[in-house]
């Protein structure tokens, strides 16, 4: 599969999956070991059952009211950079998340390997 081919799908069914919390349909873009970053000082999720594990947890008190996904930026040998917003609350807090995702695939546009950059805000916000 072609790189824009895997990276288009990639975003839109995080952007679906995100909004209902539908860990199955994101392990589904992920090869079976592919290795996630959520953020640059933690230890990588290794292989689908950690990073199963990962989303459940940062799932777990979320309630989302929002996802956005911007379209891929490609780059080459199997590298493609998105953006990504989420508007949720933690408790009753609004509260904005927003960051960019770093993905390479394989020849079978599966992630082999994601990392993660992203910051909170309290409320809700527009990402420019």
């Amino acid at each position: 599969m072609e790189t824009t081919e895997a990276a288009h799908r990639f975003v839109e069914v995080w952007e679906r999956a995100w909004a209902r919390h539908d860990v199955d349909a994101i392990l589904e873009l992920y090869a079976d070991d592919c290795v996630h970053r959520s953020m640059p000082f933690r230890p990588p999720h290794r292989g689908r059952d950690e990073l199963a594990d990962y989303l459940r947890w940062s799932f777990a008190d979320e309630k989302v009211a929002d996802v956005r996904f911007g379209p891929p930026v490609i780059g080459q040998d199997g590298l493609a950079v998105a953006e990504f917003r989420v508007l949720a609350f933690e408790g009753d807090a609004p509260t904005t998340l927003a960051g960019c995702v770093f993905v390479r695939f394989g020849a079978d546009g599966l992630a082999v390997e994601t990392r993660d950059y992203w910051h909170t805000a309290p409320g809700h916000h527009a990402v420019g």
